[in-house]
């Protein structure tokens, strides 16, 4: 979705994360086990990897290969950057993401002629680009899961 008014966009995405190889997610189920609970936990759930493992060959299955060294230590920082415990955290994840767009912020050409700030979410990610003719672009990330 997105807004104009008279010296300022808005803009509002919905990005849905995907889980890394050899994981998935799983909404908790409310009482009845049906629906998924209203302000559910999305829980990280180990795969079974090991039909692609035996057909493309370019990955381990992290569930039957737990020896793995290399597998295991990618697949715990990644665990411990976004999840508490076995569960995706949201405010791990926004602040990740806005991390990682401060820091390619940098790296682009209109980072000199625009400011970008970081505005203050724990649910959502909302940055601000202010140009040098003031003109305001707000941005706000919000993400889900498919299951």
């Amino acid at each position: 979705a997105w807004r104009v008014h008279e010296n300022s966009i808005a803009y509002c995405l919905l990005v849905f994360l995907r889980p890394p190889p050899g994981h998935s997610f799983s909404l908790e189920l409310d009482t009845t086990g049906q629906l998924p609970a209203r302000r559910s936990r999305t829980r990280v759930v180990l795969e079974c990897m090991c039909s692609r493992e035996q057909l493309l060959g370019d990955i381990l299955c992290p569930l039957h290969h737990p020896d793995d060294k290399l597998l295991r230590d990618q697949s715990s920082s990644l665990l411990r950057t976004l999840c508490t415990g076995s569960c995706l955290d949201v405010e791990k994840t926004v602040g990740w993401v806005q991390q990682l767009v401060r820091s390619a912020w940098l790296l682009l050409p209109q980072s000199h002629h625009c400011q970008l700030m970081v505005l203050p979410s724990t649910q959502t990610c909302r940055f601000r680009l202010t140009t040098t003719s003031k003109l305001n672009i707000c941005t706000e990330m919000i993400f889900a899961v498919q299951q």
